[in-house]
């Protein structure tokens, strides 16, 4: 690319730049206001306590400048051509600085250097001063993290020394590459730049993903229910009814055949029903968690007895599904109706929301009633919006290296079925967020006894139906010292298993590929603390021991294997495959109706 050619370039950037203003000044003013106001006052107090503490915010200026001037020193050195020992080194999971210029020319090391300098003393800084409520320093930190990898200079083309070679010896191409990436994901984008994670063309539910056999024998308004063919003789007596989460899609619990838990489970000899929910949109504006709970958990189990003949199921739910799952049955107890969940598999439950992990950030009244307010008026909480939020919770691993990789170097991301999943955003109902983010996380309802559900109040005191539940130790949605405390709140038996990895690796864990452990422990605990020091760690999936669970409460003989019903049409049906953002030919738009 010639120099003169570089002016259409810059110019296209210039006009890009403005979009990404424009869609900065479309967000919601309220929210934003309500963000900057919470952070402005968790801030607040901070100076506040700093001014009584000076002498903490004088020895942590001191300390940035002394470790400041050892760097100039070991700059000087390394100039010089003399060895030198760094003053910081990343950290090796980042992976932001790992070309051979950020180490070996003095002046990309310096910027290296300082970055990591500075960003370590401004989170310490944080924490240094005592006086400060507990809420407010996660805020802060939070933020103030997010600033930081913000700025790092690996985000830069000036400053960022991989970058400026290729671009200079592609002549810019990558530049030209990354403007179409960027003016593509703009139109695919929500309130907030929705940065392509992978090459979402390269899957397609039904032949790719989600391939295990089956059929959609219900399809209501708020879900469809798919029955998977058995693959065994026999199967249990009592089938198997998975709740998945209602803000992500059932899937994945079904990518490919070799991680796949719906077919391990049918290969178990259980016959295995799946709710797929509804991708909402507006004209689901009113649906609330009430309905999630007896629209859909509770119709589906008189569904699954339509279809088998059985009163009870074996009950498995994921995150939120599970907490719709344990209120279901909560909602049966209460009613005094016989229970219909033999045991029920819990895999990374709330049910107590006093520890709800990194999104706690925004449990605050201003930032919660912000939201509540823009759901009211859209109907809908964006899934593109949300999907950015969680990317944000890992910004350097889901957010910023993809914008480098995309945008500075050009490069069209690969195809990963994961993220695939991840990128699939849903909706979620205006109503039901606002009872998420209010009833559940900042009331904490269920816990004080005050939830109720259809004006039936829930007290899990009275479940008595065995309670598995699966957390994952390095889970930072819901951690696990918190889905432990709200396993207490079941009337009957409880069993705990703590599994190695995240929230999502630690739950899809198939026993063949033997790459996470788990922890274990059957003697009773007062605290999770306790209990993990009393726990025994045992390498491989713990699936066989959810298996194991589940049959030792099973004492009815098998049965002939159950084929589903013709039902309306072949998994993994039409809800699952709503898009918000169709990327390949025959994928639906989200105003688009199933058949």
């Amino acid at each position: 690319m010639s120099q003169p050619s570089y002016g259409p370039l810059f110019e296209a950037l210039a006009h890009y730049n403005d979009k990404l203003l424009a869609m900065a000044k479309a967000q919601t003013e309220r929210t934003a206001q309500a963000l900057l106001q919470t952070n402005l006052d968790d801030l607040g107090q901070v100076l506040e306590q700093g001014s009584q503490q000076p002498w903490q915010l004088i020895q942590s200026q001191m300390n940035w400048w002394q470790d400041q001037l050892k760097l100039m020193q070991h700059t000087l050195l390394k100039s010089a051509g003399q060895q030198s020992e760094p003053v910081i080194t990343p950290e090796r999971s980042d992976r932001r600085f790992k070309a051979e210029a950020w180490s070996e020319q003095p002046i990309y090391d310096y910027l290296k250097q300082s970055y990591l300098l500075t960003a370590r003393h401004l989170l310490a800084s944080v924490d240094a001063l005592e006086g400060v409520p507990q809420k407010s320093r996660e805020r802060l930190r939070f933020f103030t993290r997010q600033y930081v990898n913000a700025m790092a200079p690996s985000n830069f083309l000036a400053t960022n020394p991989e970058l400026l070679k290729l671009t200079l010896e592609s002549d810019g191409q990558n530049l030209v590459r990354g403007l179409a990436l960027l003016a593509e994901d703009l139109e695919r984008s929500a309130d907030h730049l929705n940065i392509r994670l992978t090459d979402e063309s390269a899957f397609e539910l039904g032949r790719d993903l989600a391939t295990t056999p089956g059929r959609v024998v219900q399809r209501t308004e708020l879900y469809e229910l798919i029955q998977y063919s058995p693959t065994t003789e026999t199967v249990g007596k009592t089938p198997v009814l998975i709740v998945p989460p209602f803000i992500n899609k059932y899937y994945i619990m079904d990518m490919r055949p070799q991680n796949s838990l719906v077919a391990w489970l049918v290969a178990q000899g259980q016959t295995v029903f799946m709710i797929s929910w509804r991708n909402p949109g507006v004209a689901q504006a009113q649906v609330d968690l009430d309905d999630y709970v007896v629209d859909g958990v509770i119709a589906a189990l008189d569904a699954v007895e339509a279809a088998t003949g059985e009163r009870e199921v074996h009950g498995i739910g994921y995150c939120i599904g599970g907490t719709a799952l344990s209120l279901a049955m909560g909602w049966l107890a209460a009613r005094r109706q016989k229970q219909r969940v033999r045991t029920a598999t819990l895999f990374t439950t709330l049910l107590d929301f006093s520890q709800p992990g990194e999104l706690g950030i925004f449990i605050h009244e201003p930032i919660i009633a912000a939201l509540e307010a823009q759901n009211e008026a859209k109907g809908i909480m964006d899934g593109r919006q949300l999907a950015v939020s969680f990317s944000l919770l890992r910004e350097n691993s889901l957010y910023w290296n993809y914008y480098i990789d995309s945008y500075l170097k050009g490069q069209s991301p690969v195809a990963f079925d994961l993220l695939h999943w991840n990128s699939d955003s849903t909706n979620v109902a205006g109503k039901t967020h606002n009872s998420l983010l209010r009833r559940l996380y900042l009331e904490n309802q269920l816990v004080k006894g005050e939830l109720k559900i259809r004006n039936t109040r829930i007290d899990l005191a009275k479940v008595k139906t065995p309670v598995l539940l699966v957390s994952a130790v390095d889970d930072h949605i819901a951690l696990w010292q918190g889905t432990w405390q709200g396993m207490k709140l079941f009337g009957g038996e409880q069993r705990f298993l703590l599994a190695e990895s995240g929230h999502i690796a630690g739950i899809i864990n198939p026993p063949a590929a033997n790459k996470y452990g788990f922890w274990h422990n059957g003697a009773e605990a007062e605290s999770p603390e306790s209990w993990l020091a009393g726990a025994t760690h045992q390498s491989g999936s713990w699936w066989p021991e959810m298996m194991r669970f589940i049959k030792d409460r099973d004492e009815a003989e098998p049965v002939p294997a159950r084929q589903p019903v013709e039902g309306l049409e072949a998994a993994p049906g039409s809800y699952v495959k709503v898009r918000l953002n169709p990327v390949f030919a025959g994928v639906r738009m989200q105003e688009e109706e199933p058949a």
